[in-house]
Parts: structure tokens; C-alpha cells; sequence
């Protein structure tokens, strides 16, 4: 989705300056899973007066709109990033914080033959593995 109000009034939200500088941070952030209080920082850095129960708000109409995802990692603290439509897995370091995306084709076929031999069809799932990285094993 692009900070396009039309686009943003396609999903049934008007297209409001918090909606669409929000929209924007998540657009143009090279960190792709942000928690609200990440995303209020950086209105707080834009010197955009946008409370923190604003941001949760919009955080979750976004999210029930089907422009976020949300996810939660081994810190239980929710984290958003934008649901471009295609699936992919997360890996994710215990010691900092940082998520890496991955999508592996081998791990997606095994998930549907481990379901099958339990009688299960998968209709959705995640997969989030936790490691360190290898910045946090050198310190």
C-alpha cells in the first residue's frame, strides 16, 4: 500500500495525518518490525505531536484494516510490520532485539507433511526461531 489517502479511505479509514504518517514510518523504515513505542519515537524525532494511545489505536485499526501484521517474540512486547502479502518466517536474536525475514521452501513443505500425518490441514502459521546473531556472539 502506498501513503496514498485513497488508498488508505479503500481499506475504511479516513485518511488522517496520524493514520498517514504512521503509515509512512512503516513505509519508509529500513527496520521492518516496530512496537508502538518505536513508532512513537519516531514521530516524537519528526517533532509530530501524536500521543502514545493514538499510535496503539491506529497501530490496531491497521492491523484489523489488514495493512500490519502484528507478531510476538521472545520479549512477549508486540511488533508490527506491513503485510505485503507474502509469507515469510522470522529468525530472531535473543540478546538484541533484531529480526531477520526468511522464507525457506523445504521448511514450508515439511510443516505441510507434519500436519498431514496428524490429520491437520494448515490454514495459517508462523514460525519464529531465536538464536544469537553474530554481532551479540563476538561481544
Amino acid at each position: 500500500m502506498s501513503n496514498n489517502p485513497a488508498e488508505l479511505k479503500a481499506t475504511g479509514l479516513k485518511a488522517t495525518l496520524p493514520r498517514l504518517k504512521i503509515l509512512d514510518i512503516f513505509q519508509k523504515n529500513a527496520d521492518r518490525h516496530l512496537s508502538a513505542e518505536d513508532v512513537y519515537r519516531l514521530l516524537l524525532s519528526e517533532n509530530l505531536e501524536i500521543g502514545l494511545a493514538t499510535v496503539y489505536r491506529v497501530l490496531t485499526q491497521f492491523e484489523q484494516a489488514g495493512i500490519l501484521s502484528r507478531n510476538y517474540f521472545e520479549s512477549g512486547k508486540a511488533v508490527f510490520e506491513l503485510n505485503e502479502g507474502n509469507h515469510h518466517d522470522h529468525i530472531v536474536c535473543v540478546d538484541c532485539g533484531r529480526v531477520e525475514e526468511f522464507r525457506d521452501d523445504v521448511i514450508e513443505k515439511r510443516q505441510h507433511e507434519v500436519a498431514a500425518v496428524h490429520g491437520f490441514e494448515i490454514v495459517d502459521h508462523t514460525l519464529a526461531i531465536y538464536g544469537r546473531c553474530e554481532k551479540c556472539r563476538k561481544k
